[in-house]
């Protein structure tokens, strides 16, 4: 079973063109001689997609994120995680400057197509310790049947 799962870009164009873009950036970056951290690119959170014949069972890490921070949406086959990881800089004194953040901060969004045959009204979704655990049931899969095919004289 193939399932997909899309990561939303800022980079609008041609595979061309953000290809040139990433190589710019890259040397740019490369020759300056300013630091630059993770917080340059598009954060999204990894996540483990398994399945088995009772369920599908999906697993985001979002450390740093709180539950309020999240929204888990289903429309039509696709489940779509999303949420903002919030920057938690304070300013405490003139005297600390901060040279390079390599944290990552800002919204991402993750989708899932589901296949067909999932109980969509039995979705469970769970959040502890930063991981956000979501088990979408499957309906029962009769087993494939063998007709005997009758030869007629």
């Amino acid at each position: 079973m193939k399932f997909e799962i899309t990561r939303r870009n800022k980079d609008i164009g041609s595979e061309m063109d953000v290809f040139r873009k990433n190589i710019s950036n890259f040397f740019d970056d490369f020759f300056s001689l300013e630091t630059t951290g993770f917080n340059d690119w598009n954060w999204a959170p990894a996540i483990d997609v398994v399945e088995n014949k009772k369920e599908i069972h999906v697993k985001a890490e979002l450390p740093g994120l709180e539950e309020k921070d999240i929204n888990v949406q289903l429309e039509g086959d696709v489940l779509t995680i999303s949420g903002e990881k919030k920057e938690e800089r304070k300013e405490e004194s003139k005297e600390k400057n901060y040279l390079f953040c390599e944290r990552t901060f800002g919204s991402f969004s993750r989708s899932i197509r589901l296949p067909d045959g999932v109980k969509t009204d039995e979705i469970n979704a769970r959040f502890k310790n930063g991981v956000l655990e979501i088990d979408i049931p499957r309906e029962k899969i009769e087993e494939t049947k063998k007709i005997k095919i009758e030869l007629k004289n």
